[in-house]
């Protein structure tokens, strides 16, 4: 089972220590969310958008299964939003939905649309959903029955700020399901549009990009005052940014080690000398030596 502590990225979890060391703040959101809000918003999602099964548009459906199966966790409830826009959410506490748009699943081959699901799953498997929900209703800059006014507005701007942190977690989540290769693909399909018109984008070109982006935004106090303006209201970091932390990651002693401990327990298969999990294309015992 994959575990949390195995990819969360640092930046994610130092913005989740801080909010979570606010006094009372876990028990104040989640009582924002009982209110009335998670139900809200459900009873729109249900309303409004098709829930997926494997009798109602079983193709897409077919999708989340095997993804939640490898993060081990419970399926959410599914669903498919009419919305030219790409885009896909996960909301709720006690009832988990995942929706995605009829434009996203325009836009992505499979692959990628495993990459945005995986995403999603991700938020469930690191216990996202929770603050996502409330970070979601000031993005909207709703207040619907005057819950979100009990939160002031610095601890606002701290979860938004833990949100965009969070979505590098998850994008990690989804190179792990999938592949970084992948991730970033589908971050082009996005940034820039369909694979008719990206599918020769130079990724670490394109990466290179948000180190020029840190450049721009670390030239003197007024460029950090603007950028900083700019992403108080975001709810994700910035596309180039996001790619090069995953392509960074990719090439980390993390991430291989991760990917080579899976590829053991998925094989199964054991040395044996030591009875220790080796990989399936291993000829020699890393532990022990003996020959398998």
């Amino acid at each position: 089972m994959i575990k949390p502590a195995e990819f969360i990225h640092p930046h994610d979890a130092a913005a989740l220590r801080q909010l979570e060391n606010i006094p009372g703040f876990p028990a104040l959101v989640k009582k924002i969310l009982q209110l009335g809000l998670e139900q809200m918003r459900y009873g729109v999602n249900m309303a409004s958008n098709i829930r997926l099964s494997p009798t109602q548009l079983p193709k897409l459906y077919r999708h989340l299964p095997p993804i939640c199966q490898k993060l081990g966790i419970p399926e959410p409830e599914f669903y498919l939003e009419m919305n030219p826009m790409p885009n896909a959410y996960t909301y709720g506490d006690s009832r988990i939905f995942i929706t995605i748009t009829s434009g996203l699943v325009d836009m992505l081959d499979d692959e990628e649309l495993d990459a945005v699901i995986a995403h999603e799953c991700g938020h469930i498997l690191c216990r996202h959903v929770l603050y996502h929900s409330v970070a979601v209703e000031i993005l909207r800059g709703s207040d619907q029955l005057g819950l979100l006014g009990k939160l002031s507005l610095p601890i606002q701007l701290a979860i938004l700020h833990w949100y965009r942190m969070s979505e590098l977690s998850c994008d990690r989540c989804a190179s792990i399901v999938t592949s970084p290769e992948v991730v970033a693909r589908m971050m082009a399909r996005l940034a820039g549009g369909p694979k008719v018109i990206t599918s020769e984008l130079n990724m670490q070109e394109w990466a290179r990009q948000a180190d020029q982006y840190e450049e721009i935004r670390n030239d003197g106090l007024w460029n950090k005052s603007l950028q900083l303006y700019v992403t108080l209201g975001l709810d994700h970091p910035f596309n180039a940014v996001r790619v090069r932390e995953i392509l960074n990651w990719a090439q980390s002693v993390q991430y291989q080690s991760l990917m080579q401990n899976l590829h053991k327990a998925i094989s199964g298969k054991k040395c044996h000398n030591c009875n220790r999990d080796v990989s399936a294309d291993w000829i020699y015992c890393k532990y022990c030596g003996a020959k398998l």
